[in-house]
């Protein structure tokens, strides 16, 4: 009788602990993933070459890819079950099947790129390269490089303006802009600009393009219709990313040495509000909605959640060592920042500010793409 009863309860064990594990899969996995898609994370690991794809819904590694020596620029494709990067060191873009998770094209870009853009419509994707002076245009369906341009000296980003016309270009070491048209590649204009410029920004109307500097405390702005240049705004401190309003009416810039948050007003060109946040803001990442900005401290060890319209700062959530470069998935259930000191990518369940779990990488992650297929 006693063996009985004891069956009995551990049955009973294994069929609550079966009831409780589906509930909390049913719980972590994104509101909007219907059965038989996939959101995955995607690392690139500047320590050994390669590429952790993450599965977030049974949140595990799923697999290593090698894609070669110092990756960067990893971006999903808009429309293709693609990822796609570049190998600074090897001078050449790479695409990743997604549903395999294999290296599916090498196509060669130049010396040293370090970012990728594509068209709105995901038919191009586009290639500065520092190493050699020029630009690439790529045909994403064929994998072939369809247009090629020199640029400025030691150009360092090209990004492409909403609409899919224009292609704006920093070159580093000339410190000025290049605004070539983006079906042939031809020269535009040419815009001085600060010292050193690197990221880029153009509003959705494509009217103006923010451009920061590398060595300055200053973003420079360039109207794109008449193509000069409108102001170089002095910062409090040193630009370390940029992330534009859906609707392009602000701009916020975290800064490690200002210790805060920047905030631009992109219609008088002015820097309007500053929030103090920690010790070094690094990156950031915005919900759909534009009512939320998750930014990281890489010092502190922790991401700050702000409520952006009424410029409250929440509780910090805590998420690892470094913690720089993040995303939200689509639909605002979760954040995903990589830690580059910890090697780890720290999941988050944005809406209740909780960290859910640590998921191992490669060494020294840095970049991050996120995919739904």
């Amino acid at each position: 009788m006693k063996s009985r009863v004891n069956y009995r309860l551990v049955m009973m064990i294994i069929l609550l602990a079966g009831l409780a594990a589906r509930e909390v899969a049913l719980e972590l996995r994104p509101s909007f993933l219907r059965p038989g898609l996939h959101l995955f994370a995607y690392v690139g690991n500047t320590g050994d070459g390669t590429v952790t794809a993450v599965d977030l819904v049974k949140l595990s590694p799923a697999a290593t890819i090698p894609v070669g020596a110092g990756p960067t620029g990893i971006r999903a494709h808009p429309t293709r079950k693609e990822i796609w990067g570049l190998s600074s060191a090897g001078g050449y873009a790479w695409v990743l099947d997604a549903t395999t998770n294999r290296i599916v094209a090498r196509v060669p870009v130049g010396a040293a790129p370090y970012a990728l853009d594509f068209s709105p419509d995901g038919s191009r994707a586009f290639v500065a390269a520092s190493g050699s002076n020029t630009v690439v245009a790529i045909n994403c369906a064929t994998r072939e490089v369809v247009a090629s341009a020199h640029a400025g000296r030691r150009p360092w980003i090209a990004r492409v303006s909403p609409d899919g016309n224009l292609l704006v270009v920093s070159n580093r070491d000339d410190s000025s802009v290049s605004v070539l048209d983006a079906a042939s590649l031809a020269l535009r204009a040419t815009i001085p600009v600060a010292p050193d410029p690197e990221q880029i920004a153009i509003l959705p109307d494509g009217s103006k393009a923010f451009i920061t500097s590398g060595s300055r405390n200053q973003i420079s702005v360039v109207d794109l219709k008449r193509n000069v240049l409108l102001a170089n705004l002095a910062l409090n401190g040193t630009p370390d990313a940029l992330m534009l309003k859906p609707d392009g009416g602000e701009l916020y810039i975290p800064s490690s040495n200002a210790h805060g948050l920047l905030i631009v007003n992109t219609q008088t060109n002015e820097v309007g509000d500053f929030l103090p946040l920690g010790m070094s803001p690094a990156a950031a990442a915005m919900t759909a909605d534009a009512t939320t900005l998750y930014v990281s401290d890489a010092a502190a060890g922790h991401v700050v959640p702000i409520a952006i319209n009424i410029r409250q700062v929440a509780r910090p959530i805590s998420v690892g060592q470094s913690p720089r470069n993040c995303q939200l998935t689509p639909g605002d259930d979760i954040l995903v920042v990589v830690d580059t000191d910890s090697d780890e990518l720290a999941i988050v369940r944005a809406k209740t500010s909780g960290l859910i779990t640590l998921i191992p990488t490669g060494p020294h992650p840095r970049d991050l793409a996120i995919k739904v297929f």
